[in-house]
């Protein structure tokens, strides 16, 4: 079986790629290494994976793993519909995870059109190569940030999500309609993931954990939004990935109105608040924080709750990791790995 993970150098991607290979399918990743955030860590996902820096760095460079014999990576951007085009005839893909996308709430405040070229655009390209190419099932990336401004919780994925508070969220939202479309009228299945704040190691720099983490340790001041008042569903990524490759490899029928599209929550299921999370942090790496308290957000909402009952009835998925081990593990990472990345190579600056 072939499968296409998009966004393979990032933080959920790299580990779904990895996960699939070892299962042993034959996994073709794809990333464009945007310099959204430091690109030595993108790299260094990629190179967990087997995949050598020197020659993914170059584009449309189809590179082996050392490590996986059934994992390839090429550098390339689903926006580009021609090249997207021929990697779909050439592979014959029977599966599509799509986990690429531009991140981030707060950045979509500052820079919209970033995601619409990625979150749009880059999105519609890869409906229409799976519609053109056969492919029969397409998994793709949502975001707990869909629910918006809903007030009950849990979140259930039959809750209304009209209410978005940030573009970054629109866009979301727009994935899993454009999906619904496609379904209908094409008849492939697909595939809507509403992940909740994930964290662990090889996480993103613009998050809260690494944020923290690094004030804490330079003994810099932390900005707490909305004055400590907040509850999230921190998810650990081992159990983000166990849920995307439970879905992956799902043969279920399931339908919403004859068309078949699913939507899907993974997230932990048990939120935490803000201050528990800093604490825990502070107790990881034997330091203080200087927390400065702030007010709420553009884009933020108040707290995320996930209801994980669809995906386990359907997966038997549930979610492993208590927070305090977690957060251990995100620390000693940080501390060991992260703060000890090397420099890029010459032919990848030059890139």
């Amino acid at each position: 079986m072939n499968i296409l993970v998009s966004g393979a150098a990032g933080f959920i991607g790299s580990r779904v790629m990895k996960a699939l290979a070892e299962k042993g399918f034959n996994v073709i990743g794809i990333d464009n290494i945007n310099d959204y955030y430091d690109v030595r860590l993108k790299y260094a996902r990629l190179e967990q994976c087997g995949i050598d820096t020197k020659e993914a760095c170059w584009e449309s460079n189809i590179v082996e793993s050392r490590m996986l014999p059934q994992c390839k990576f090429i550098r390339m951007d689903i926006g580009d519909c021609e090249t997207m085009n021929r990697l779909f005839r050439r592979y014959h893909f029977d599966k599509v995870v799509n986990l690429a996308a531009q991140a981030g709430v707060r950045y979509s405040i500052s820079n919209p059109y970033s995601y619409m070229r990625s979150n749009l655009d880059g999105f519609l390209n890869l409906l229409e190569c799976c519609r053109h190419n056969g492919v029969k099932h397409l998994v793709f990336a949502s975001s707990s940030s869909v629910y918006g401004m809903n007030s009950k919780v849990p979140f259930s994925e039959d809750d209304k999500t009209d209410t978005p508070v940030s573009l970054y969220a629109a866009s979301k939202k727009s994935n899993e309609l454009m999906a619904h479309c496609y379904s209908k009228l094409y008849g492939f299945r697909t595939v809507g993931l509403r992940y909740f704040t994930v964290y662990g190691p090889w996480g993103r720099p613009d998050m809260a954990p690494m944020l923290f983490a690094k004030a804490i340790m330079n003994g810099d001041p932390i900005k707490v939004f909305n004055h400590g008042d907040m509850l999230r569903d921190f998810t650990y990524i081992d159990d983000i990935v166990d849920g995307t490759v439970r879905i992956v490899m799902s043969e279920s029928q399931e339908t919403e109105l004859g068309v078949p599209y699913n939507i899907y929550n993974i997230g932990c299921s048990q939120p935490i608040k803000l201050m528990d999370f800093i604490t825990e942090l502070e107790t990881s790496l034997g330091r203080k924080a200087d927390k400065q308290y702030v007010g709420m957000q553009p884009g933020d909402v108040y707290q995320t709750y996930a209801d994980v009952s669809k995906l386990a009835k359907v997966t038997g998925y549930s979610p492993k990791t208590r927070l305090h081990d977690g957060i251990a593990k995100f620390c000693e990472w940080y501390r060991n790995v992260y703060l000890q990345l090397p420099e890029l190579p010459e032919e990848a600056r030059q890139q």
